[in-house]
């Protein structure tokens, strides 16, 4: 394909270092913001904490938070022969997240472990005999795509789905933590300021922001904004091919809503993303908006944007974020869209015109990972010297760990 052109001899070893074991993060500090903050601005490090974040942000900063929430998305059923299977929630059939909120049934694509003692002609069955003896949760395979399962989910309650899963399931820790998700998890896992249910991994830049945190940034005229990436499993998909070219991601869905994009169009502010979600859903909107500008699609109720749609689209008239988030503003008015929805696939590598963030906050991330090759766009060859000092620094890494502020 053409758009690989680019980036046909970036080979997945060129992103490996070697992370002690010691370093890996299994559990949450006491404190969400007493996590260490390494600062980095131009190739220059500061080493302080995300208490003091306030302090390292520029001016006019404009923080972009990823509100999406964790659900409890492993749920356990036995067969008939008392054999365990463990279905894990991906997504929605058909990306629809308001399924959560149905009652009665809802359908998942879904991993299963143990699928081949699952007989598929057998409904397996979850009881509540903590709460009625009746009341039963039922769940059936009804077909399988080229990575997930296709299951139907029944129950008799009057109760949502996602209040249904959150009575029975667990949450979802990184595959890498090789315990089951403690009560303390459900809590730690999730950041404070999560509203919107559809992630099976959580968006863990955020997980170092607390309440008194937001209430310091607000204090010093550091203003923020919400928007919604559903992490999906597929961000701790290892990298197997040699070549990023042939790596495949994974889908995710997004939505920012009208008003957002309406504040994060003004002029004069740094837009700072906080995580790698946050940034791939700004960054995602502004090439749906390119796409729309140039009348390769239409604004619609689902826009979407595939891996390395982005490397054909840089080949078009390129525009302000400004410019394009205007565009998108007068066109959903103009329909009567108030939210801007979609799925992003968008791969991130080195080259990357970043088009929206002009920074980010992110943890320190795994080798030859895709999040990984997104520091490495933000600092080029760089981002070896800065791994190499975390390392030697002794920052705690991967979901649970401290982060850094990267300033351009």
């Amino acid at each position: 394909m053409s758009s690989k052109k680019n980036i046909k001899n970036l080979q997945t070893t060129d992103f490996d270092y070697s992370l002690p074991e010691e370093l890996i993060a299994y559990a949450p500090l006491e404190k969400r913001d007493a996590s260490r903050l390494m600062v980095i601005e131009k190739s220059q490090y500061k080493h302080t904490h995300f208490s003091e974040l306030a302090t390292d942000l520029p001016a006019k900063s404009r923080l972009v938070f990823n509100n999406t929430k964790v659900i409890a998305a492993r749920l356990f059923f036995k067969t008939n022969q008392e054999k365990e299977i463990e279905i894990f929630l991906l997504e929605p059939v058909n990306g629809d997240y308001t399924s959560l909120h149905h009652k009665k049934n809802a359908t998942w694509n879904c991993l299963i472990g143990g699928s081949k003692k699952w007989n598929k002609d057998e409904t397996l069955v979850h009881a509540f005999p903590s709460i009625s003896e009746t009341f039963k949760l039922y769940a059936r395979c009804t077909g399988r795509t080229e990575d997930c399962f296709v299951v139907q989910f029944n129950w008799d309650m009057e109760i949502s789905f996602y209040e249904m899963i959150a009575l029975i399931g667990n949450t979802p820790l990184p595959p890498y933590i090789k315990r089951s998700a403690t009560a303390h998890d459900v809590q730690r896992y999730q950041t404070v300021y999560a509203t919107s249910e559809g992630s099976v991994a959580a968006p863990t830049a955020g997980l170092h922001f607390t309440d008194e945190l937001m209430d310091k940034l607000r204090q010093n005229q550091l203003t923020s904004s919400y928007v919604t990436l559903h992490v999906g499993a597929g961000t701790f998909k290892p990298v197997t091919a040699s070549s990023i070219a042939d790596h495949t991601m994974h889908k995710e869905f997004f939505e920012i809503s009208l008003n957002t994009l309406e504040v994060l169009a003004e002029e004069d502010q740094s837009i700072i993303p906080v995580g790698t979600t946050s940034l791939r859903t700004l960054e995602s909107v502004y090439w749906i908006g390119i796409k729309i500008y140039h009348h390769l699609q239409d604004l619609g109720l689902m826009n979407n944007l595939d891996q390395w749609e982005h490397l054909d689209l840089i080949n078009h008239e390129q525009f302000s974020y400004q410019t394009v988030f205007r565009h998108l503003i007068i066109l959903m008015k103009a329909k009567g869209i108030n939210t801007l929805h979609g799925h992003t696939g968008i791969c991130i590598t080195p080259g990357y015109p970043f088009k929206v963030a002009k920074g980010l906050i992110t943890n320190f991330h795994q080798p030859q990972s895709t999040l990984l090759f997104i520091i490495a766009a933000m600092l080029g060859n760089t981002w070896k010297e800065a791994y190499k000092t975390a390392i030697e620094e002794k920052y705690r890494f991967l979901s649970y760990g401290d982060g850094m502020l990267i300033k351009l």
